[in-house]
């Protein structure tokens, strides 16, 4: 598996009132008309059967140097009026079924979803359009079985027995659904306020690239199945980021992104506040573009707050998803560290997709219900050092046989266990100035010139896979600094990235920070986007690898830029 984790954010659901839902109505009526004249076939029955829909809307547009670039879909969200079926079909029993791991096959199973629904509340088309696709589903999934039997009796014996479904409780809840986006958010203000937003990367010609973008997603999410869940949950995101890029005299590209999130319209920052982070981001490319690129290097170092969490997210959470630890193809760095220490005594380690903010931050990773219909579920997975649980969804594992309520997928693909809000907690915490200092001591016992303080990140990949490729990950710094023992001036630094392996990652962590912060993200896997958070102190690690990544071979532009017009927007435009 190779996931990827990038800082885009989803925040916690606005409900409004629910009157008649004619999708709901079709999707339990055909589900009953289905269960009931679909047995499959007689050494096939069809055992579970559930519908999976995403209803609702997005928006996407970006502007740069005054103008408007257009509508976009970023981080795995959809753009337009969707109604979207995810249908799952299980046939054979809950021991052996069609979704069993065929090995030797392709990792990741695109197909079996995604089929588009009437956007229009026409029960009798929804219905139809229900039975189309469920025959479908039923034909797909018997044939799959027939797969999945063929390959276990020519393969050797699987290692992990434990059965491809859990037995779990229906859960009933319906909340509200959202509103469309047209009486929530006027989207001609937004766009003229991009286009101001983006103006002042005009007067610096070095930014070779830039854009101010907002993302707007409202969607009712639908889960009904067999069992006798029926569940109903709005979700609600809005983003506004700043991204730009410049290159270096030695040809390396280098780019700055920041964003807030926030939980309705009314949540988002004022024109003004914002143009501060697009000054800020002006700043940074600037000074990054001057800086001196980074050498290899292995050190003392730290990792503040944000960059912390997605450390933790890559080195960390992958391999405690449950699915992963009975696929034969994965390293299974944990499996059989239930009860061992896995990390200094001083961490404890939970997920908890229950919770919707951190103080006043929404959390990406916050959900009422996941992909599968279980409720979301606090786990408590590292305990003072020690491992005790992993992420489950309806896929059980050799010891843990019911899900947590962490099967999650983006619409169109097969949930899997995923992280939601993952927390790390230390009970040895120092104030950021003696983490520092504790730092500098380090730097010097070891003889190091300097040591390392990455502050902010853009995210990070990791591969759990066993064979070929290592088990490695990398985090991609924005920010980073040396700290000369010396005692001269920290001094930025540019080009790189902060490579590793996991085990030996953890035993390096001296010590932590009591500054704990946030990163919203989107995490990208074999079940798709999801949305992440990951809330952490900063790291005190006595050695870090870092890299430098690969530079370009472009000059700067030929060209000098074109004098400035007097532009609308460059004016400030409509207020």
């Amino acid at each position: 598996m190779l996931s990827t984790l990038l800082a885009l954010a989803l925040a916690a659901p606005t409900a409004a009132p629910a009157e008649n839902d004619v999708l709901l109505d079709a999707l339990s009526s055909e589900l009953a008309r289905s269960k009931k004249g679909l047995p499959g076939e007689k050494d096939a029955p069809l055992y579970y059967l559930s519908y999976r829909v995403t209803d609702g809307e997005a928006w996407s547009t970006s502007a740069t140097f005054g103008a408007l670039e257009g509508q976009a879909a970023r981080g795995g969200k959809l753009t337009g009026r969707v109604r979207l079926l995810d249908i799952s079909a299980r046939v054979g029993s809950r021991e052996l079924d069609n979704t069993h791991k065929v090995r030797g096959g392709f990792d990741f199973d695109f197909g079996g979803g995604g089929r588009s629904l009437p956007v229009e509340d026409d029960k009798g088309a929804l219905e139809v359009s229900l039975w189309k696709a469920t025959d479908d589903a039923v034909r797909d999934a018997t044939k799959d079985l027939l797969k999945v039997r063929a390959n276990v009796a020519v393969k050797a014996a699987e290692e992990d027995k434990a059965p491809d479904f859990s037995t779990d409780k229906p859960t009933v809840r319906l909340e509200g659904k959202n509103k469309p986006l047209d009486t929530v958010l006027n989207r001609d203000e937004w766009e003229a306020r991009l286009k101001r937003l983006s103006v002042p990367f005009k007067t610096h010609p070095l930014i070779l690239r830039s854009s101010v973008s907002m993302q707007v997603s409202s969607m009712t999410h639908y889960f009904v199945d067999s069992e006798g869940a029926k569940l109903r949950e709005p979700r609600f995101f809005a983003r506004l980021g700043v991204w730009g890029s410049v290159r270096a005299d030695d040809g390396m590209e280098l780019d700055f992104y920041d964003a807030i999130e926030a939980t309705s319209p009314d949540a988002l920052p004022t024109e003004a506040e914002f143009e501060k982070r697009v000054t800020r981001a002006i700043e940074k490319l600037e000074a990054l573009r001057a800086a001196p690129a980074i050498e290899p290097y292995v050190g003392p170092a730290i990792i503040t707050h944000r960059a912390a969490g997605v450390f933790f997210h890559e080195i960390f959470g992958h391999r405690i998803e449950g699915h992963r630890q009975k696929d034969a193809d994965e390293g299974k760095t944990f499996t059989r560290k239930v009860g061992q220490r896995i990390v200094p005594e001083f961490i404890s380690v939970t997920d908890d997709p229950t919770r919707a903010r951190w103080g006043d931050l929404p959390l990406n990773g916050f959900y009422l219900f996941d992909e599968e219909g279980q409720p979301a579920q606090k786990v408590n997975l590292v305990e003072k050092g020690v491992l005790r649980s992993f992420l489950q969804g309806r896929s059980p594992i050799k010891g843990f046989a019911a899900s947590n309520g962490h099967g999650r997928a983006q619409p169109g693909l097969a949930p899997v266990a995923r992280q939601g809000n993952l927390i790390i907690d230390s009970t040895k915490q120092l104030p950021p100035d003696q983490l520092r200092a504790t730092l500098l001591e380090e730097v010097k016992r070891r003889g190091k010139p300097y040591g390392l303080v990455f502050e902010e990140i853009s995210g990070g990949f990791t591969n759990t896979r066993a064979g070929g490729a290592p088990q490695a990950f990398k985090v991609i710094p924005q920010i980073v600094y040396r700290v000369y023992a010396d005692g001269r001036p920290d001094e930025l630094v540019r080009g790189v990235d902060l490579v590793g392996t996991p085990i030996a990652s953890f035993e390096r962590i001296l010590a932590t920070g009591d500054d704990a912060k946030v990163f919203n993200g989107f995490c990208g896997a074999e079940s798709g986007w999801v949305p992440v958070s990951a809330i952490a102190p900063s790291l005190l690690i006595s050695d870090l690898e870092v890299e430098r990544k690969a530079k370009g071979h472009e000059r700067a532009p030929l060209l000098a830029p074109p004098p400035l017009s007097e532009t609308k927007a460059s004016k400030g435009g409509a207020k």
